[in-house]
């Protein structure tokens, strides 16, 4: 079964950029600078931010369903990237860390979970989707615990 991974547009993010930190601050939000080639994923890119780039860490809410599994937490996003889709192939920021999936009815119930190391997560997201209540999945980093993106039937 074909699966796409899709990651968060730019647009709503593009606006941290031009605050000063105080701004940010009052947001919940900071200006960080990558200061080592991993560790830095960008929601955006789907890829970590190279060391010296900008980015800013932000909470945002990547399960907005009124459910009990309503959900927000921190993630990078970095300053003139791109936005990812990718078919039947796992992002570069995924494909390099330990994977939590997270299965949700089109109502926004969890389903069902469970974890697998990036380069192999395929297999994992083809069994989820075996189940034709599972209408999305959410890809998680399994270690900070932090959104990295969504993934759909293709």
């Amino acid at each position: 079964m074909s699966y796409t991974v899709t990651s968060l547009p730019a647009e709503p993010f593009a606006p941290l950029f031009q605050m000063d930190d105080e701004a940010l601050a009052a947001r919940g939000a900071r200006r960080m600078i990558a200061d080592a080639p991993l560790g830095f994923p960008c929601r955006v890119s789907l890829d970590d931010a190279r060391p010296g780039e900008t980015l800013i860490l932000v909470n945002y809410e990547h399960q907005p369903a009124p459910t009990p599994f309503r959900a927000s937490h921190a993630i990078f996003v970095r300053e003139g990237v791109e936005p990812v889709s990718t078919v039947d192939e796992i992002p570069p920021a995924l494909k390099r860390r330990l994977l939590s999936l997270r299965a949700f009815d089109a109502s926004g119930m969890m389903r069902a979970a469970d974890m697998a190391e990036g380069a192999a997560a395929g297999a994992l997201i083809e069994r989820l989707f075996e189940d034709p209540e599972i209408a999305y999945l959410h890809a998680h980093y399994a270690k900070w615990g932090c959104y990295a993106a969504r993934i759909d039937r293709a």
